[in-house]
């Protein structure tokens, strides 16, 4: 069916404008709560958001709709996202929401939904909350004496501390470590500058005062000049840039470099094989990670499995072939051990552990390998149009895949939000690379127009 609400990752618009409006959110409490309803018992649903202004209106729109089909709410007020899947679990709740635009500017929000294993809901539920939503509601509603509660849960903050800070080793402590914390006036704002603090770092906080307007705006892993500036000027071991919703992490080391995930991904593998933790033999990621990833992998023993881009396929690839470490060039790793989703907090402890027990600055830890070159153009093309079956842009995607042969590695992606054809270019010869990627470029511009 035809999908209305849900897109690639939950529900996602402008505050007010439609699908985020308060009739919405209200009925999609109505119809998940009916949805994860089965049985006598009391049930469950846990509410975590980020900082956005709008947040208030989605929370007691939802809060009302649960509540009127007979489910206890459980409000953690600005959370996590990996920690509201956490606590879903932790706390046996049928149903986990967060409400956050992730790393988008305060005008957006979002719905996500978790089902009670803490994983991201399957296209499969999502139709059913839709065809619920697109029915009579009336006939959710709960009796009266079966109406839900509403409880604020204050410990939230100090059950995901406890839960990161039992990711690391046993006796790791970050004393004399220097940590800049850029919590991008998003949802970690108060539990991650905490946890580092808790476990011994020296913590120098930014972004951390949230108005509901500045959640991402100038700060946080999208735009991380201010941390490298603080991270230069107090002459910090590391920083550490989270986004809105405290998924991803981008790091910077203690000579203002930024560090991507491919870097921390190579940097957790190689910790977790000599520990012997690291399952199926290696790592997932997308098709944009780097091939100097790859290679370096390779040398280890280890694989790389690649997926499309987009978290939920790294997960789903994870889940079916006994993968626990996975992620995304721009920060969004996945530890299954620890989390059923992105975790940056978790992520940045782990890279941590291995600083605190080597010794070593974080440039070195994070240069596990010269990363290939790597040339990426979008060519935007008119809504409707199919400028990849076009005869003459085949043709130069087929020489260009000849020319690159085993040195390097092309693709080519349409965008799943706008109409734009990706095209990227990795390996050895830059030149070479920078070459096939204009034709391709010249190509598709050609067919396009």
């Amino acid at each position: 069916m035809a999908r209305k609400y849900f897109g690639t990752d939950g529900i996602r618009g402008s505050a007010n404008s439609f699908p985020m409006t308060s009739e919405v959110a209200l009925k999609v409490g109505m119809a998940a709560g009916k949805l994860f309803t089965n049985g006598s018992y009391r049930h469950r649903v846990v509410i975590g958001k980020d900082t956005r202004l709008s947040g208030y209106m989605i929370e007691s729109a939802l809060v009302s709709g649960f509540t009127a089909v007979g489910m206890d709410v459980f409000q953690l007020g600005p959370m996590p996202t990996p920690a509201v899947a956490m606590l879903t679990r932790s706390l046996r709740a049928d149903l986990g929401v967060m409400i956050s635009a992730s790393h988008n500017p305060f005008v957006d929000n979002g719905i996500k939904l978790f089902g009670p294993d803490g994983y991201k809901l399957s296209d499969e539920k999502e139709e059913e909350i839709e065809e619920l939503m697109g029915g009579d509601m009336a006939e959710l509603l709960a009796a009266p004496e079966k109406i839900g509660r509403a409880t604020r849960i204050d410990s939230a903050r100090e059950r995901y501390i406890e839960f990161a800070k039992r990711t690391l080793p046993k006796n790791i402590r970050f004393d004399g470590i220097r940590a800049v914390i850029d919590c991008a006036n998003g949802a970690a704002y108060k539990v991650a500058p905490e946890a580092l603090w808790e476990l011994g770092a020296e913590v120098i906080k930014i972004g951390v005062d949230p108005n509901g307007l500045n959640i991402n705006k100038d700060c946080g892993s999208t735009a991380p000049e201010d941390l490298i500036r603080k991270v230069n000027e107090v002459r910090a071991d590391i920083g550490i840039a989270l986004d809105g919703d405290a998924d991803r992490v981008v790091i910077v080391d203690e000579k203002g470099r930024m560090i991507d995930g491919d870097q921390l991904m190579a940097v957790i593998a190689e910790s977790w094989l000599r520990r012997g933790r690291l399952a199926g033999g290696g790592i997932v990621a997308t098709v944009m990670s780097n091939l100097g990833l790859e290679r370096y992998l390779e040398g280890l023993g280890l694989g790389l499995a690649r997926t499309p881009v987009g978290d939920r396929y790294v997960v789903e690839h994870m889940r079916q072939h006994g993968y626990n470490v996975g992620g995304e060039q721009s920060g969004h790793i996945v530890l299954s051990d620890f989390s059923t989703t992105g975790d940056g907090l978790v992520t940045a402890l782990q890279l941590l552990a291995v600083v605190a027990q080597s010794g070593k600055p974080v440039s070195e830890i994070c240069n596990r390998f010269e990363p290939l070159p790597q040339v990426l153009k979008n060519v935007r093309y008119k809504n409707g149009g199919a400028p990849l079956d076009n005869v003459g842009v085949q043709r130069a995607i087929t020489a260009g895949k000849t020319k690159l042969g085993k040195s390097g590695r092309l693709v080519i992606r349409p965008s799943g939000t706008e109409p734009v054809i990706r095209v990227m270019a990795e390996g050895d010869d830059e030149r070479l690379i920078k070459t096939v990627v204009s034709d391709i470029v010249h190509a598709l511009t050609d067919a396009a127009a």
